[in-house]
């Protein structure tokens, strides 16, 4: 297994060097003349480097690929469906409160939550399926842009029950919470950060890393406040869910 292994590494990544080497020895043999021995060599090595470079390129690709592919898996296992870091699970906690205000934008985000939450396993079932027969790499623009778009839609919910949460009495547990959930979506944010950065250079993908936001702590319980109905209208769903075009 080991002397096979060697093998493919050798004819895959070492096959120039052998044949350069081969040929300079066959040259040497028959007295070829220099500046012919030279030329071939030399038309050898570009072209193996060349090959290299590619290759390595193509490795370097598949591997972001399959980075963006954990961080969408990560992002849908953690702050969607059941999970209790979801912001909509935390938001569903808003009932306990004794604020029919508050009612109506929890139970009009859950509607939402059924959407987005439609939205975001459709597509990690369609990164997994495009994993499995290697087109992934083929729609990774359209893939990062898709979880960007996610992202950016999720924040909304997260923002506005951050600004909730600053001007009501929420429960203790609540609160604790959703700071647990800020702590670990913070830090989904910044691998998704340093990812499309590191996109940005090998695919030259045009999405800015500060464009994925930081989720705000909440502070220390705050005194009752009055709240405004249109400073706690849930985001819209999106128009389309499924490949972001």
């Amino acid at each position: 297994m080991f002397f096979l292994r060697t093998l493919r590494t050798i004819v895959t990544w070492g096959w120039y060097p052998i044949l350069i080497t081969a040929l300079a020895l066959v040259g040497i043999r028959y007295e070829w003349e220099f500046w012919v021995i030279a030329s071939v060599l030399s038309a050898i090595l570009v072209i193996g480097l060349v090959m290299v470079v590619i290759r390595a390129s193509e490795r370097r690709l598949e591997l972001v690929s399959m980075r963006l592919k954990r961080l969408a898996g990560y992002f849908s296992r953690r702050f969607t469906g059941t999970s209790s870091l979801s912001i909509f699970t935390i938001i569903d906690t808003l009932f306990n409160l004794d604020d029919p205000q508050l009612w109506d934008w929890a139970r009009a985000c859950d509607m939402s939550a059924r959407l987005f939450n439609t939205w975001c396993d459709s597509f990690v079932d369609r990164i997994e399926s495009d994993a499995r027969t290697g087109r992934f790499p083929i729609y990774l623009r359209t893939y990062l842009d898709e979880l960007w778009l996610l992202n950016n839609h999720y924040f909304e919910f997260v923002e506005q029950f951050y600004e909730i949460g600053e001007k009501v009495d929420i429960p203790p547990a609540t609160r604790d919470q959703y700071n647990r959930f800020a702590v670990e979506y913070n830090s989904f944010a910044q691998n998704f950060r340093d990812h499309i950065a590191e996109l940005g250079k090998v695919a030259g993908t045009e999405i800015e890393p500060p464009s994925v936001k930081l989720a705000r702590e909440l502070s220390a319980i705050m005194p009752i406040q009055t709240i405004k109905e249109e400073e706690i209208s849930p985001p819209q769903p999106p128009d389309r869910r499924g490949h972001y075009m």
